[in-house]
């Protein structure tokens, strides 16, 4: 009884039947669940190719990254400007909008140009694949020399009343140090456990271990814990930055990613309960039709008011959109070209550095950026 009395506090009266129907479906799916649609209640009004921005939401943090003196001070900084960029892209939906949201799926060639004007860092996003969906990003700070480069995709699967996200993809983190020399950091991602769906409350838990591995040797691992059914503490998680060498003895942090964590000796070594900073983007009438906001814009607003219907028929529109120009480009035999990236069949800095990595795959695709940024 207490199950039903939750559920009917989280799920509007007119989507119930809606959710229950999705939670039904999702239980019978053995593949990918990427493609199926949630009732309007649960979308959020942001696509993914907004994502890419949560890298940055301290900017500070990401420009400190160039400023340590050392290879450890540099390792150390990646690790804490890392983790602090988890609660945005994991929970601030919870906090903003009471439990996790679908964000809409982006176009192929759908476009983000975004900025941080208080350090010029730039960020551009192009979604380079529908099926299955990729979005490839370029965070760019020229005057710190730091450039983060990746792509990300997902596959999901329904498994013990929960969502499974694998995410696939890595980022690479490259830092021009004043003499010229280049540092090199390949991040890859955790997977994702979203919870509380028999509830209409979905949010996001952290799982299992993602690897940050540099050209210097250092390399951090984080592992995530989270909070199980009998025991735990939700979104928790221990990191350990090991040296190349036995010279230095390794350092374990622990915590949450959403507020704080701290170091063996007591210390706080990262803290993400100051305000962020969102970012910045044109006026939507001074954007391309092709870019987020602009594109998703009636869809957003139906979203945003509760208007449903209206959200839906829009986003049918896009869909449909989408569906013929595919169908175009295959009969005259010209497909899609893309903007700002080009696919390479192997990324070499994943090759060399993901070695350490046995868990992962030895070789994985990536996108190069053709250097012709709007900004």
């Amino acid at each position: 009884m207490a199950d039903k009395e939750v559920v009917g506090e989280a799920v509007p009266a007119a989507q119930r039947s809606g959710w229950a129907s999705f939670l039904k479906s999702i239980t019978t799916v053995s593949g990918d669940l990427s493609s199926m649609t949630a009732p309007p209640f649960i979308l959020s009004p942001t696509s993914l190719t907004e994502y890419p921005a949560y890298w940055c939401e301290y900017p500070e943090l990401f420009a400190s990254i160039a400023d340590g003196k050392t290879e450890e001070e540099r390792s150390r900084t990646v690790l804490k400007w890392f983790i602090s960029t988890l609660k945005g892209q994991y929970t601030s939906r919870n906090e903003t909008a009471g439990s996790e949201k679908k964000p809409l799926n982006p176009v192929l060639g759908e476009l983000f140009y975004g900025e941080w004007p208080s350090n010029h860092t730039t960020l551009l996003v192009e979604q380079v694949s529908h099926h299955p969906p990729i979005t490839a990003y370029r965070v760019e700070n020229k005057a710190k020399g730091l450039v983060l480069q990746g792509h990300n995709a997902q596959k999901t699967s329904f498994s013990s009343g929960s969502i499974i996200v694998k995410q696939i993809g890595h980022a690479v983190l490259t830092v021009t140090l004043p003499s010229g020399d280049k540092e090199e950091y390949l991040i890859t991602f955790p997977r994702l456990r979203i919870d509380g769906l028999w509830y209409g409350s979905p949010y996001i838990e952290l799982a299992e271990t993602s690897w940050i591995q540099s050209s210097t040797g250092w390399q951090s691992t984080i592992e995530y814990k989270g909070k199980g059914y009998f025991s735990g503490k939700s979104h928790s998680f221990k990191a350990t930055l090991k040296p190349p060498t036995s010279q230095h003895k390794p350092e374990v942090i622990e915590g949450t990613w959403h507020t704080t964590s701290k170091t063996a000796n007591g210390l706080v070594f990262h803290d993400v309960t100051p305000p962020k900073q969102e970012v910045t983007v044109k006026p939507i009438e001074e954007q391309d039709e092709w870019e987020t906001r602009k594109l998703w814009s009636a869809v957003a607003k139906g979203i945003r008011e509760g208007d449903f219907e209206t959200a839906s028929r829009e986003k049918t529109t896009i869909e449909n959109e989408q569906r013929q120009r595919r169908k175009d480009e295959a009969a005259s035999g010209q497909p899609w070209q893309l903007k700002h990236f080009t696919q390479i069949a192997s990324d070499p800095v994943y090759e060399r550095l993901g070695k350490a990595f046995k868990a992962n795959p030895p070789t994985e695709d990536g996108y190069v950026f053709l250097d012709n940024a709007p900004f």
